[in-house]
């Protein structure tokens, strides 16, 4: 089905509340995350301390053989995850006492 050219690519009004232009709107505000970095947690880091072995290597003399130092992360208190799952995950719907299996042979008295 074609749409009319007219009524094609309108532009939208200022205040227009339509899904797409309130969507637009939505998606251009910051939103606060817990994956956003801050100026206190830090990811960790690996240096070398000490060359212990030169090496040439397509003409230039790299090091092959170094003692490294490594820095752990840190991560704030506001970015550290909860030791277990969000409470919603870890319950149950429980509908009540569990209804009894019966085979069907036993159900029914056989009248003969």
């Amino acid at each position: 089905m074609q749409k009319p050219a007219s009524y094609q690519r309108l532009p939208h009004a200022q205040d227009c509340d339509c899904s797409v232009c309130w969507s637009r709107r939505e998606m251009a505000k910051p939103a606060p995350s817990r994956s956003t970095p801050c100026a206190q947690c830090r990811p960790a880091y690996a240096r070398p301390i000490r060359t212990l072995q030169m090496g040439c290597v397509g003409g230039t003399w790299k090091p092959l053989l170094s003692d490294w130092t490594v820095e752990p992360a840190f991560i704030c208190e506001k970015h550290t995850p909860p030791d277990r799952p969000a409470k919603w995950w870890s319950v149950i719907y429980d509908s009540g006492k569990p209804t009894p299996y019966v085979p069907i042979h036993e159900s029914f008295e056989l009248v003969g």
